[in-house]
């Protein structure tokens, strides 16, 4: 029983190193890589400009809504 204990503890302990990651090679993408993230960036932004230009829209409007229903509340609450 103690030979398997120390075999096993053995070869456990010679397997560990093999776990461990090497760090000496550095990934280094080429210039497609890079040309592609940036248009994907680029597509990114160009859908973003219609956007902020729409919720503008909508926050215009609803500004120039509440304007214009403040008077038309007072006029009718005078008359009665």
């Amino acid at each position: 029983m103690k030979t398997t204990i120390a075999t096993i503890i053995l070869a456990l302990s010679t397997v560990n190193p093999a776990f461990a990651v090497d760090t000496t090679v550095v990934y280094k993408s080429g210039i497609l890589v890079s040309v592609f993230v940036g248009f994907l960036a680029l597509i990114v932004v160009v859908q973003l400009v219609p956007a902020l230009m729409l919720l503008m829209g909508f926050i215009k409007a609803l500004i120039t809504r509440r304007k214009k229903e403040v008077p038309a509340a007072e006029t009718t609450s005078k008359g009665n």
